[in-house]
């Protein structure tokens, strides 16, 4: 890619951002809707308990069914890695 191309695209990707971050400022969250009615913010232990804890306690639920309920382990390896070679054979 020469130098012309890079710039060009650089400038692409900068101005990409640039309209992004200006199309979806902080400011609008500012005024609220017609029916908006927020409830109660969450609590330090509820949100790390729901963003946090949950995900890793199903992660480890769903690794954990995935090796016990595995049955590869239980057929034979009919590979090439399972056979003896015995030291004087030719091949």
């Amino acid at each position: 890619m020469d130098k012309k191309n890079a710039l060009r695209a650089g400038a692409l990707a900068a101005g990409t951002t640039l309209m992004m971050l200006l199309m979806s400022s902080p400011a609008l969250a500012l005024t609220r809707d017609d029916g908006d009615d927020p409830g109660s913010g969450l609590s330090v232990i509820e949100t790390l308990g729901l963003y946090v804890i949950a995900p890793l306690v199903l992660f480890v639920v769903i690794a954990g069914l995935v090796m016990v309920l595995d049955k590869s382990r239980a057929k034979k390896d009919t590979t090439s890695s399972n056979i003896d070679v015995k030291s004087g054979a030719r091949v």
